[in-house]
């Protein structure tokens, strides 16, 4: 039964993100409950104006992060035609041509890898499981060259991407 989700996700080329990027996002969604009490009552007491106006802001950003987190599973990762789909959310989405993909990787990276500035990194808060290497880099200032994702299934999206030609 566990490997079920696998083989549909496989049949209709999307890959989910949510169960590898959505944890880490909803401590952080408690954190900002927190800072929004411990905050409030402190400002309630010295600036009473000031309490009510970074309430606000911190309940429009809190209701903004779970808008995104809850929208993970209606944008997965999809291989759609000749384009691959890398998004992450609502928050970005990068359409690649399969034609571009020099290959993939699910181990080989380091921390100064993911921070370069060549590289983009979809897996926001959690570290990627895998890495799409591009053949040349993609318009743009920063001239990515990798991306890198936090999949649920980054081995179930290798084997897609080999089996269509791409991702040596």
């Amino acid at each position: 039964m566990g490997s079920l989700p696998v083989l549909m996700q496989m049949a209709d080329g999307t890959f989910g993100y949510r169960r590898g990027i959505a944890p880490m996002l909803w401590v952080l969604v408690a954190l900002c409950v927190v800072e929004l009490v411990v905050v409030h009552l402190l400002l309630a007491i010295w600036v009473p104006r000031a309490a009510l106006l970074v309430s606000i802001l911190t309940l429009v950003g809190m209701g903004w992060l779970i808008r995104m987190i809850l929208s993970f599973d209606g944008r997965p990762v999809r291989i759609e035609g000749d384009c691959l789909v890398l998004q992450v959310g609502t928050l970005r989405r990068v359409t690649v041509p399969l034609a571009a993909v020099a290959g993939v990787r699910l181990r080989g990276w380091s921390g100064e890898e993911v921070k370069r500035r060549s590289t983009l990194n979809l897996a926001l808060v959690a570290w990627p499981n895998v890495a799409v290497d591009l053949a040349a880099p993609l318009p743009g200032r920063r001239g990515i060259v990798t991306i890198v994702h936090r999949l649920d299934d980054p081995h179930g999206f290798a084997a897609a991407l080999r089996r269509l030609g791409h991702g040596a």
